[in-house]
């Protein structure tokens, strides 16, 4: 299965439309949202609206905690994990938070394949023991350039998304 992994959009509504394109355009059944979503109103009018199907997301450092689980709430493909996810498909085990620290530590513990995080807005890959440690960097494209990460769990292949050259 392929999965779309992003993080700190930052209700960068244009680069969050695109980067939708694409994966929906990818027949991408799955996404993880690391963090920094913002304001909620991005998830139901934007991501919710142009993904219909499943969305996993983690609140970041940034947005309005309460109003997101409040919105949360009523939509059936959104799962909002609080501030630590923790998913198993095609026997690979994933977590997921916002902050490196504590992705660090995590995959530390070597119980997961992969650990995913966001907060830096830099693309990152490392492997700690037998854990990928993966940042797919942030699509408001702050600091850095707008990307995100696609990984297909039956090879283990994750490749960075670079969002200004996708058609």
């Amino acid at each position: 299965m392929k999965i779309a992994i992003i993080s700190d959009t930052h209700d960068n509504i244009f680069n969050l439309e695109k980067a939708l394109s694409w994966i929906n355009s990818q027949n991408i059944p799955l996404i993880i949202h690391c963090g920094d979503l913002c304001a909620p109103s991005v998830l139901t009018e934007i991501l919710v609206k142009k993904f219909p199907h499943q969305i996993y997301l983690i609140h970041g450092n940034v947005g309005d905690r309460e109003l997101l689980e409040e919105k949360v709430k009523n939509l059936k493909n959104v799962k909002l994990f609080g501030d630590f996810g923790e998913i198993e498909i095609d026997n690979k085990k994933i977590a997921f938070v916002h902050k490196p620290e504590e992705a660090k530590k995590i995959a530390q513990t070597g119980k997961y394949d992969l650990v995913f995080y966001g907060h830096t807005h830099k693309p990152w890959e490392e492997k700690i023991g037998k854990t990928k440690l993966v940042n797919p960097g942030n699509l408001a494209g702050m600091f850095y350039k707008a990307t995100f990460a696609i990984y297909e769990t039956k090879t283990d292949k994750l490749e960075l998304k670079i969002l200004e050259t996708l058609r």
